[in-house]
């Protein structure tokens, strides 16, 4: 299954069909009524220690910071399963700006190949 990916920023749209937060914090300054979030992934995305020190210098450190997302994501495959699970639409949603260069493509890889 192919996974869009949109901005919280963004306006939500039927099409979307079932919109998958996945960050660990929610959206600074977007409200839950203007999100229009289903689920919430937040057990999928890096954990804090990850996040922080991947955060500590993004340029330097992407690569290293994928390859241990990855090991992280490893042992959850059965729950992102469930996740995806009775949905025909998906689409995951962000606040990062800089969607390339964050957990999203590691994220939207491990996914797709579910």
């Amino acid at each position: 299954m192919k996974l869009p990916v949109k901005r919280a920023y963004d306006a939500a749209s039927k099409a979307d069909g079932t919109r998958i937060l996945v960050d660990r914090l929610w959206p600074r300054g977007v409200t839950k009524a203007k999100a229009h979030i289903d689920l919430w992934a937040k057990d999928l995305t890096p954990t804090n220690d990850l996040r922080k020190w991947f955060h500590g210098d993004p340029e330097k450190r992407f690569k290293e910071f994928s390859t241990k997302y990855k090991a992280e994501l490893k042992p959850k495959k059965k729950e992102a399963k469930e996740l995806l699970k009775g949905h025909k639409k998906v689409t995951l949603v962000t606040a990062v700006k800089d969607i390339e260069h964050s957990h999203i493509p590691t994220l939207t890889a491990f996914l797709e190949k579910l």
